[in-house]
């Protein structure tokens, strides 16, 4: 059996940079993929006080902030607080 994790929140319309575009684009990286791991807890990449940051931000609707490392640089994933809205970026964007 495959245990599925299910979403822990609303991505909201999901927009993404020119610069993370086309990053993931020459890495072969799908941004559904990284998208997935954001909405599911998948935040292998912060540290415990910005996992546990992320899980209240859940709780009290404050913005959900993910990063992962491609190609040597850092994307940035966050959900807005009211969750309308998703941006995909580059730390170099924000």
């Amino acid at each position: 059996m495959i245990a599925i994790a299910r979403p822990l929140f609303s991505l909201g319309e999901i927009v993404a940079t020119a610069g993370a575009t086309e990053l993931l684009q020459s890495a072969a990286v799908d941004p559904a993929k990284l998208l997935r791991r954001h909405e599911t807890g998948n935040w292998v990449e912060l540290d415990d006080e910005g996992c546990q940051a992320n899980l209240d931000a859940i709780e009290s609707g404050h913005e959900i902030f993910s990063c992962y490392s491609i190609q040597g640089q850092r994307v940035y994933i966050i959900t807005e607080a009211d969750r309308s809205s998703t941006c995909i970026m580059l730390e170099s964007e924000y």
